[in-house]
């Protein structure tokens, strides 16, 4: 699948900053290297994407986004967008690649990952967002 470039409207990922396996995957995708500028939102402020997801019906504290335009892709879609996405340089990046590339694996793999990520959270002490903000409650 050829990387895309959205002119006008740029790439936006929304991850959970406070998750350190979450701001550690976002830093090894080297997304900029594929498709161009990224901007990396934390779910957990006030930011207006932040809002307007909440708003949609999106429960950030359930899922990784990717907006490419007018696409938006949640949870395990984002996993594999990202994977098909990413630059195959390094090891990281081809592991993703040929683990999350495939839908199927995606759907299968992506629940043990949140489920990880939410112990993790709790053993640090972090709060789930709240669905208003996207705020930690």
């Amino acid at each position: 699948m050829e990387p895309r470039r959205t002119g006008s409207k740029p790439n936006i990922l929304v991850y959970d900053g406070d998750c350190p396996f979450c701001s550690r995957y976002v830093k090894l995708l080297r997304l900029k290297e594929s498709i161009g500028p990224v901007e990396l939102v934390n779910a957990r402020t006030d930011h207006t994407v932040v809002r307007r997801l909440i708003a949609s019906g999106y429960d950030l504290d359930e899922g990784i986004v990717l907006i490419q335009g007018d696409d938006i892709y949640f949870g395990d879609q984002c996993m594999t967008r990202l994977a098909v996405l990413s630059t195959p340089v390094g090891v990281f990046n081809r592991l993703n690649a040929a683990i999350l590339s495939s839908p199927r694996i995606s759907a299968f793999v992506y629940p043990i990952l949140k489920a990880g990520r939410r112990i993790v959270l709790r053993i640090l002490g972090r709060e789930r967002f709240s669905r208003d903000t996207g705020a930690a409650r």
